[in-house]
């Protein structure tokens, strides 16, 4: 998963045309260390339909302020710069959650480009 260093990056990855899924996360959280050990898997099951990029809360503060980053880890599915849907709750997120959300976001992404 592609990390991202500071905020111009970040607009330039989830500008794209294509669906950018963005992960909010931080060296200190333990949920965030739940996902690590699965996450390759997942990302290389939806590389034909998706990007994953990885942006840590405490890098980039002012972005997650803006995006409204509460709890973590956080999922925003992105394209075209703008937010489709995300996935955020307070208890620990397993594969198959994930998994669920990206589909949804897959889904959502095809609704909205150009025909």
């Amino acid at each position: 998963m592609e990390k991202i260093a500071n905020e111009a990056d970040f607009r330039a990855r989830v500008g794209t045309d294509g669906l950018t899924v963005a992960v909010f996360k931080t060296t200190w959280c333990a949920d965030c260390h739940f996902i690590d050990p699965f996450m390759p898997a997942v990302e290389e099951a939806y590389a034909d339909r998706l990007r994953l990029i990885e942006v840590d809360r405490d890098d980039l503060p002012d972005l997650c302020s803006e995006l409204n980053i509460l709890g973590i880890p956080s999922f925003i599915a992105f394209r075209e710069g703008r937010e489709l849907i995300r996935f955020v709750s307070k208890l620990r997120k397993s594969r198959e959650e994930i998994e669920q959300f990206l589909d949804r976001a897959v889904a959502v992404s095809a609704e909205i480009a150009p025909k």
